[in-house]
């Protein structure tokens, strides 16, 4: 009910909990003070309320109401929420600025048919080069959590500005690294919830695929399958094949695409939250939904999701106001995440445990859907963490693993004592393997080839300490090969005519068996 108005104005509640009700006012109102007084409520429930005051803001000539910790951006980037078709034309419009260092391209298609775009910023566009690391940023996995949309939009637009102008620290990222943005995985829901717009947004709408599966966690729980120790190589691929399995369009279109590139290190945008979160996001015991499950690479987890929280402007600020009831600023603004909540078959522990790539979660903003007006605090909030995670990718070992001929050798492994958790190398042989600074003695071993150790120093500034191999071939290999080259038939070497002897040495050798008889 609004007083002060005859009749009086009730305003209807939902009937349930996710799909938020608009009520409007009968004629704008000014004000300074809010003061909602529940007067019924349906049978059976109880008083359970969450209401968001819609508004827009007046003159103040005094400047008596000025926000005093308002963050203001001086980038000149286009902050609005985009239609899958503003994105697609958004992200055409960096390319042709961009053109030497930029390229778009489609991972696959959603469940209706729309592309899932990606933009590859690098040095040499659509080339993979011997050394260089491969990164990638997804966001939209859920439709309705948009903020990480609109983040990698933004960011994309901001690396080609600051190329250009010659910014020396986005030129050197460029220069060094491979990296690729899909801002959308999941647009089927995203213009779900897009249609209704930020205020009208609820929890669930657009928030799972067409299908009704949430993408994030739609991967094959290879967890289950490394603790159990029940390995079968077929079911690794079979899972997300099959056609009978309930998987994803687009978890389908995610795994093939993270099979084909060898990324190092990625991170998805959510919304919803302030925190960073690492594998395992599993927990090991089936009977609870929060315990602790680390990797054997936890440090080095811990250090990355550091990364980014620490230079967020609000995750490790111990003054803020929480999202919800959980303070993560206590925790530094990370998390393991089955510690937060236990769950199978995540992209993150799929990505560590399938590929070589280090994964991690991002919730970027305690709302997932903000007005259009708060994307340029929202832009600051995360720009350094963006560009600083990113820069990660060069933190630990790197090199190329090849033959005594010189050549590269793929699919080779590389070991770290003390670590049970292997990488492999690219198609050319080369591999980079994230590491916190200190020594470690590493191996390089392949099928047919005699392992070798060296000691490899990783220091404590940004740049990867170069690490190369090369391994020779074993016996056993060598003589496979001359087998197959001959049809693995036994070797046959041809017959040496008996030199003839003469008729004095024919009568010789006679007369001696003779007189030996």
């Amino acid at each position: 009910m609004v007083s002060n108005y005859p009749p009086d104005c009730v305003f209807p509640g939902n009937i349930e909990k996710e799909i938020p009700v608009l009520n409007r006012l009968p004629t704008p109102v000014v004000g300074r003070y809010i003061r909602v007084n529940p007067r019924s409520w349906y049978p059976g429930g109880g008083i359970c309320m969450r209401v968001e005051v819609l508004g827009c803001p007046l003159p103040d000539p005094n400047n008596y109401y000025h926000r005093r910790n308002e963050i203001t951006t001086t980038d000149n980037l286009d902050f609005k929420h985009h239609s899958y078709k503003e994105m697609r034309q958004l992200m055409k419009v960096v390319n042709e600025m961009c053109p030497n260092f930029t390229r778009i391209y489609n991972i696959g298609k959603s469940h209706n048919g729309l592309k899932l775009y990606a933009i590859e910023i690098s040095d040499n566009p659509g080339e993979h080069e011997l050394g260089e690391p491969e990164f990638r940023y997804t966001a939209g996995s859920h439709g309705n959590e948009v903020l990480g949309r609109e983040l990698l939009l933004l960011l994309m637009q901001f690396m080609c500005q600051e190329y250009l102008s010659g910014n020396p620290r986005i030129r050197h990222l460029v220069d060094e690294t491979r990296i690729h943005l899909v801002p959308s995985v999941n647009p089927d829901g995203y213009e779900k919830v897009f249609e209704v717009g930020s205020e009208l947004g609820g929890w669930s709408l657009g928030r799972w695929s067409q299908d009704g599966l949430d993408i994030h966690h739609n991967f094959p729980d290879l967890n289950s399958i490394l603790w159990e120790a029940e390995v079968r190589k077929e079911l690794l691929f079979v899972f997300h094949t099959a056609k009978r399995h309930q998987v994803a369009v687009e978890t389908r279109v995610l795994i093939t695409w993270m099979e084909k590139i060898p990324f190092v290190l990625g991170g998805n945008l959510q919304g919803g939250e302030l925190v960073v979160t690492f594998p395992y996001d599993k927990a090991r015991s089936q009977s609870r939904i929060q315990d602790s499950s680390s990797t054997p690479d936890d440090h080095v987890f811990r250090w990355l999701a550091f990364s980014y929280a620490s230079t967020h402007r609000l995750m490790t600020d111990a003054s803020r106001r929480v999202c919800h009831t959980e303070d993560f600023a206590k925790e530094d603004g990370t998390i393991n995440g089955a510690s937060w909540h236990t769950a199978a078959g995540s992209m993150n522990d799929f990505s560590y445990l399938h590929t070589n790539c280090f994964e991690l979660s991002m919730y970027v903003g305690c709302d997932k859907f903000p007005h259009e007006s708060e994307l340029p605090e929202e832009w600051e909030n995360n720009r350094e963490s963006l560009l600083v995670f990113m820069e990660q990718v060069h933190r630990g070992i790197k090199g190329v693993v090849r033959d005594l001929q010189g050549r590269g050798i793929a699919n080779a492994i590389i070991s770290v004592e003390g670590i049970n958790h292997d990488i492999r190398t690219a198609a050319d042989g080369d591999y980079w393997r994230l590491l916190n600074p200190g020594e470690y003695k590493v191996t390089a071993s392949a099928e047919g080839y005699n392992p070798t150790s060296k000691v490899c120093e990783v220091g404590y500034e940004i740049g990867a300490t170069r690490c190369d191999f090369a391994i020779s071939r074993t016996n056993l290999s060598r003589i496979k090969e001359i087998m197959e080259k001959f049809g693995k038939r036994p070797i046959r070497a041809p017959l040496r005519p008996l030199p003839q002897r003469s008729p004095q040495r024919q009568r010789q050798m006679q007369a001696r068996l003779r007189k030996a008889s």
